[in-house]
């Protein structure tokens, strides 16, 4: 019972942080409220949430890696796939090769494989810290997209090392040879299984809606169960549920895209209901690593003493080097990349434009360790093969909350300052794809009506077609946005209620045929996904006021 209610405490907590951050008159990034509140829980429960490693990670970490895979833009991850690829998979090797041995180096007490561990989960970056903390300072579109794309595969990558070097750890044996093949097949089966499995709900969940209705609680609560069916099916067969989770979410977004995933009132509620558990699990996680703070820095503080330091301000030294290493080689990395990236434009004739200085730290600044990271390292195993403690497991995870921590606060502190009076180029893309979705749901719209115009009076012989033809045009004018006096003979009731239903079809007709060519452009690339999404958004919740 109490369990239960320090759950929901961990809950009202998440409430709160967002009602605190809002008040606040200095801007604070959202996860380091969290993590205070949950300190305070643990402060009035005086004792720490007990959670199976298995359990933690199967709880939040299948739908965060689902909903990153539903809706990260997949036009910038095509267009920037480069950057994105050398991030997410060149510098998360170099990442747990080189960090590893610097922890063991720094830490002799932490095994090579819990040291390469540690490296490997702190790579992951979270680009929903990095959104609340520069929603008031202006960064370039691209850059967010290449950090969002950079999360999504890294959360994979990363998470996939992690579980090799915690398997290391506890058997002792590590192969790279064995471990290559084990990547090949846990990778590729993992996506498979993700995508098929998406595929196969997907379908059967159309068919059953053609043939008896769609009802919007089923249909949401389908969309809830799919990452959590991936990730057990991938695992049941030896295959990666995270990236069977992060396949399932891109494959979702693609059947999204053909426009009978769902119909409009429940992709209103579906989004919000995502939106709400996205939050849910973010904030829980967050307060959870404040609630077992006190408890895991005792643990860190004990292995710190079998180190020969009896001193505890060793694990503050021992968290900025961590993160002074991670932002060390991320700058190199970046700065190296676009280097590379310039001299092979200019080899090839094209024009490459130096990066500032300023803009290049302030991409290696939003490197910013979040859930993904928190999620991951909760998992260590208890005990080794034999039986015995996970060595440095308290340590482990003090460090990588550390350095979420120092992350989130130097971010939140530097960031603003670094982006401020940047000059950054206009980014006229969005704006150009916006006026073509615009004029081609137009047109579609218009085409729509027309069709609806036909239909109607079809099924309505015995009606005057102008009172039809009336409305449409009316319909049309207000599409094209022309003003209109309004001004007439007053109406009788049955007859203003027949032109309003009239009116009703037109616009779900202009609505329908609009979404669908919509879905059309993004589905030929002709649009960007994320503004496909958000513009049927628009039409869903039109749709839903006029149903």
């Amino acid at each position: 019972m109490e369990s239960i209610s320090i759950a929901l405490a961990m809950m009202l907590a998440a409430v709160a942080s967002g009602l605190i951050v809002r008040m606040l008159p200095v801007p604070i990034p959202l996860p380091l409220v969290q993590i205070g509140l949950g300190a305070l829980i643990a402060g009035v429960f005086n004792h720490g949430v007990q959670l199976e490693p298995e359990i933690f990670f199967l709880l939040f970490l299948p739908p965060l890696l689902f909903l990153d895979g539903w809706r990260v833009p997949k036009e910038g991850l095509l267009r920037d796939k480069n950057s994105i690829i050398e991030l997410a998979f060149g510098l998360v090797i170099c990442t747990v090769v080189g960090v590893g041995f610097f922890i063991h180096w720094m830490i002799p007490a932490m095994p090579l494989a819990v040291a390469f561990a540690l490296a490997a989960i702190v790579s992951p970056t979270d680009p929903v810290a990095v959104s609340a903390i520069t929603s008031r300072v202006a960064i370039p579109k691209r850059v967010m997209h290449v950090l969002e794309g950079e999360s999504l595969l890294n959360d994979a990558s990363g998470l996939v090392a992690f579980r090799f070097a915690v398997a290391a750890a506890v058997t002792g044996t590590f192969s790279l040879t064995s471990a290559a093949l084990s990547f090949v097949w846990v990778a590729s089966a993992g996506l498979a299984t993700g995508a098929l499995l998406t595929v196969a709900v997907t379908w059967t969940k159309n068919q059953v809606s053609r043939r008896f209705g769609e009802e919007a609680g089923s249909q949401i609560l389908v969309s809830l169960l799919i990452p959590f069916g991936a990730y057990q099916l991938a695992e049941h067969i030896g295959a990666s549920g995270i990236l069977a989770a992060v396949a399932a979410g891109v494959t979702m977004s693609y059947a999204e895209l053909r426009g009978s995933a769902a119909g409009a009132t429940t992709r209103v509620q579906r989004a919000a209901v995502w939106n709400t558990v996205q939050f849910t699990l973010n904030g829980m996680m967050f307060v959870l690593l404040g609630e077992q703070l006190p408890s895991i820095l005792r643990g860190a503080v004990r292995v710190v003493a079998e180190t020969g330091h009896q001193n505890p301000w060793w694990l503050v030294i021992y968290a900025l080097g961590i993160t002074l290493a991670l932002a060390v080689l991320r700058f190199a990395w970046v700065w190296l990349s676009l280097a590379i990236g310039r001299f092979v434009a200019e080899r090839r004739g094209n024009v490459a434009p130096r990066a500032h200085p300023r803009l290049i730290a302030a991409i290696s600044l939003a490197g910013v360790r979040g859930a993904i990271t928190l999620a991951g390292v909760m998992t260590l195993p208890l005990t080794l093969g034999d039986g015995s403690p996970f060595p440095a497991r308290d340590l482990t995870i003090f460090l990588a909350a550390s350095v979420i921590i120092i992350s989130l606060v130097a971010a939140s502190f530097f960031l603003p300052r670094l982006l401020k009076n940047l000059d950054i180029p206009i980014e006229s893309e969005h704006h150009h794809y916006l006026d073509i979705a615009n004029q081609a749901s137009q047109e579609a719209a218009l085409r729509g009506i027309e069709q609806t115009l036909h239909r109607l009076v079809e099924m309505h012989p015995d009606k005057d077609p102008q009172i039809y033809a009336n409305v449409a045009t009316q319909v049309m004018d207000s599409i094209r946005r022309r003003t209109q006096d309004g001004e007439g003979q007053p109406l009788q009731a049955e007859v203003l209620r027949e032109l309003e239903a009239i009116e009703r079809e037109m616009r779900l007709g202009a609505i329908q045929e609009a979404r669908l060519v919509l879905f059309r452009m993004a589905r030929r690339g002709k649009i960007p996904d994320n503004l496909c999404r958000d513009m049927v958004a628009r039409l869903d919740l039109q749709e839903t006021r006029l149903r």
